[in-house]
């Protein structure tokens, strides 16, 4: 029996990873969990919302217990923004590998072409409101490359796990698509 795909979005800001699951969901049809819109739906008085309100950050076993409940287990799934750092890769290996073909899209920007998008964003009145903030900016850059990149580096070679480092810095975003794609095939 073939297991389902697991697909995790991986990548610094800016690298297009919503963009890129939203055209994955609509060509094939995947699930998708996307770990912000759930903590951001959360009630306010929640514990976890309470936990976001006094910008702390939410304790994995939090996190554990909402993405296990947003996974359903039979069918094809995206993840975004899950997981940020390696005790998440290795929680999710540990709990999925054998239930999923977990595959890692790593889009590979370099920060210059990251900065840039985000600028692009703000300029056409998209993006997360904390983008307009260089310091924040720039601290969510530096949390990449000190939390998130050493979990993409131990799925890189994780066994069983299919990981492709994908080249997304081309300005048309369906030659970035159409590598995506590729890496999945």
């Amino acid at each position: 029996m073939t297991k389902p795909k697991m697909i995790l979005m991986m990548g610094g800001q800016g690298v297009g990873k919503g963009t890129h699951a939203r055209r994955l969901i609509a060509r094939d049809g995947y699930g998708y969990v996307e770990t912000g819109a759930i903590l951001r739906a959360l009630p306010p008085e929640s514990h976890i919302a309470q936990i976001m309100a006094r910008g702390e950050l939410v304790p994995d076993s939090d996190l554990y217990d909402l993405i296990a409940g947003a996974i359903n287990e039979s069918g094809d799934i995206i993840l975004d923004g899950f997981p940020r750092t390696l005790p998440q890769a290795k929680w999710l290996v540990k709990n999925y590998a054998d239930k999923f073909d977990i595959r890692v899209i790593y889009m590979n920007v370099p920060e210059d072409v990251m900065l840039a998008r985000i600028e692009k964003r703000i300029r056409e009145g998209g993006g997360r409101a904390d983008d307009a903030d260089a310091a924040v900016v720039r601290r969510r850059l530096d949390s990449f490359w000190k939390i998130t990149m050493p979990a993409i580096e131990w799925l890189r070679t994780a066994p069983g796990i299919k990981f492709a480092d994908v080249d997304v810095s081309d300005e048309n975003p369906d030659t970035n698509f159409a590598r995506i794609y590729g890496a999945l095939s």
